[in-house]
């Protein structure tokens, strides 16, 4: 136990702490910036079991702030190569890399067999999605956004409220990494945030970080939180978010991702058939959903192609 003796060494902690990460199985979602920082420290700190979720490959502009990876990775699929990278650092954690996007149609059976789940893939469609279902099977979850120099980092669902009980809504518009830009100290100050809530939900440490979030701005130099245990849960939870493999053949489907404004569409007929928007980041199609709902249509759902 040589490895982890500074951990073992803290009384919250223990041997038998220990044992409980060893035994942990812990879903992730992503392995770009927030993971090349959550995933070291978690496989460092000796959980059991990560499950990885990315469908992308490593290129150069990743390397400022993907610290996980190296040149030789580039090209390379993120998955494996994280995988790679993280039993080079301890054997003895067990990961599945999983070349995919986690979405609502594999998403579920991998949340039922995991401890918690944590979504670094900074993607709106997926954040929902994740605490959806993540909220519907008591299993705690922790989410991030980055961006420039400031973002977020909160722990949701199991005991707590789930994301959409704090933002009902996404912002209404949003800047990416891509075009806004991102500073990798940022990036990775967020996602160790989340491996220590992480590390403290699967040891039940107190205070829990379920039902906090906790906020950095670096462009100021403010670092605040704030808890919200009883915050309430939407009665009717808008959109649907699903999986383009559930698009079924009755369903309209709205291609948003090369139209530069939100389309106008006629919901008079027929008035039952299931408008599916469809965009990269799930922002664009959430926009046009709830406009529709706004005029009186509610069989809608997005689906995000970036997810």
């Amino acid at each position: 136990m040589s490895r982890y003796a500074r951990q073992i060494c803290l009384p919250e902690i223990g041997a038998t702490g220990q044992d409980r990460l060893a035994a942990a199985k812990v879903l992730v979602a992503g392995a770009g910036g927030l993971g090349a920082t959550v995933l070291p420290l978690l496989a460092g700190a000796g959980i059991g079991c990560i499950t990885l979720y990315d469908g992308d490959h490593v290129e150069e502009h990743n390397l400022h702030r993907q610290t996980l990876f190296r040149m030789d990775d580039l090209g390379q699929p993120k998955a494996p190569a994280a995988t790679r990278h993280l039993r080079a650092l301890n054997g003895e954690c067990q990961i599945r890399p999983v070349v995919a996007r986690l979405d609502p149609a594999n998403a579920r059976a991998e949340i039922a067999g995991a401890d918690l789940v944590i979504d670094a893939a900074d993607n709106f469609a997926t954040s929902y999605a994740l605490s959806d279902l993540c909220r519907a099977m008591g299993k705690p979850f922790l989410s991030a956004s980055v961006l420039g120099r400031q973002g977020h980092a909160g722990g949701f669902c199991g005991s707590s409220p789930s994301l959409r009980a704090v933002f009902p809504d996404p912002p209404s518009h949003a800047a990416t990494c891509a075009t806004a830009g991102v500073m990798g100290p940022a990036v990775a100050t967020l996602g160790a945030i989340q491996a220590q809530m992480a590390l403290s939900v699967l040891l039940n440490l107190q205070p829990s970080p379920l039902g906090q979030i906790v906020t950095l701005d670096f462009t100021t130099w403010r670092f605040s939180q704030f808890r919200f245990e009883d915050a309430p849960e939407p009665e009717n939870p808008f959109p649907e978010i699903v999986a383009q493999c559930a698009i079924g053949p009755h369903d309209r489907v709205i291609d948003l991702r090369t139209a530069h404004t939100l389309p106008v569409v006629d919901i008079r007929h027929p008035p039952d058939q299931r408008i599916v928007f469809l965009c990269s980041s799930g922002l664009r199609a959430w926009r046009a959903a709830r406009q529709l709902a706004n005029d009186g249509y509610q069989h809608v759902a997005i689906c995000a192609d970036g997810m």
